[in-house]
């Protein structure tokens, strides 16, 4: 199988995506992803990106294209064809209204001039009135993922495929040529524990030996592989009930906050989709961040699924420590964003 070879880096995002069957479209919509599904060719995350780094490297950048893209990933299983169209349009939007949030206002006009934001932000209202109904079948997270989003899923339905193997190319996260041969998986150079395993030893303190290292770096830079893929995948059906089953424990034994709203959020995201669907958690770009041996181990749904657990036996002690554990290794892979 060729590898496809590509200089555009991966965003250190995850995504959470619905894939609904052929069936769940109304007319005409239906014929068309009939269409789109036959003729290929088959599209992925990558290809997405590319063209939103033209559009937010023009003068002046396009925060939000100007039309919804006609684009979709394509999942088969068990002769059904699924689904899960990007929407680039909305989902811009919804990044663009984020990013308000999140970044101060000078560094904000500098990335998204104020004349920029101010048509976007009319066309988004626009938009709003016309599809009172509209969401995303795809949800992003930066950094990190939250909590919430493992509840969905059983360590069962976890896929991971190593880096260098050809079904690595196969993944929505679409970045086969992966890491420089010599990485462990991490999207740094060492130094910085994300908790995940080990980060591989520490640089030399001789300067020849550290330009050697780096010479070598160089030359190991030319030889490419494939990524690794980590993923899980699960019937819409599953998921709804393991939101619903840890909504309820978690609503009857924590005080109202962020993690019991977060899981009523994602609960009433799921119930806008056809009931025979397919639920992915794609590690995406992440796994650019987190040593590959920890990819390997990392067992996040597993611990989300024995928390709650504890939770319901009456265990709060236990619980807590499953809770802390995940979260402090997963804020150590947020902390690389501010890493120099």
């Amino acid at each position: 199988m060729p590898t496809l070879r590509t200089s555009v880096h991966p965003p250190y995002a995850a995504y959470l995506r619905v894939y609904e069957p052929l069936a769940a479209f109304a007319e005409p919509e239906r014929s068309y992803w009939q269409s789109y599904a036959a003729e290929g060719p088959r599209l992925t995350a990558v290809d997405e990106h590319r063209a939103r780094l033209a559009d937010l490297t023009a003068v002046p950048p396009l925060a939000v294209p100007e039309q919804e893209s006609r684009d979709a990933f394509v999942h088969e299983a068990d002769g059904v064809l699924y689904l899960c169209p990007w929407r680039t349009r909305l989902r811009s939007w919804l990044a663009l209204a984020e990013l308000r949030e999140e970044l101060p206002a000078p560094l904000l006009d500098a990335a998204v001039p104020p004349v920029v934001r101010a048509q976007a932000e009319a066309d988004w209202d626009s938009w709003r009135a016309r599809h009172p109904d509209g969401r995303p079948w795809i949800l992003t997270s930066t950094w990190s993922i939250p909590v919430r989003w493992f509840l969905l899923f059983g360590d069962e339905e976890r896929e991971y495929i190593p880096s260098g193997s050809e079904l690595a190319v196969e993944g929505t996260d679409g970045y086969p040529d992966g890491l420089p041969d010599g990485h462990s998986g991490g999207g740094y150079d060492g130094g910085l524990d994300t908790g995940f395993g080990d980060t591989g030893p520490e640089g030399p303190d001789d300067p020849a030996e550290g330009a050697a290292a780096d010479a070598r770096q160089e030359s190991a830079s030319a030889k490419r592989r494939p990524a690794p893929v980590l993923r899980y995948r699960t019937p819409m059906a599953q998921a709804r009930r393991r939101v619903a089953r840890g909504f309820r424990v978690l609503r009857e034994t924590l005080d109202a906050g962020p993690l019991v709203d977060g899981v009523e959020e994602v609960g009433r995201w799921l119930e806008e989709f056809h009931p025979r669907s397919l639920v992915e958690l794609d590690y995406g770009g992440l796994v650019h961040a987190i040593p590959e041996q920890g990819l390997a181990g990392d067992r996040s749904a597993e611990e989300v699924a024995e928390g709650v657990a504890a939770l319901r036996a009456g265990d709060p002690v236990r619980a807590g420590r499953c809770y802390r554990a995940l979260t402090d290794r997963w804020r150590r892979v947020q902390e690389l964003q501010y890493a120099n």
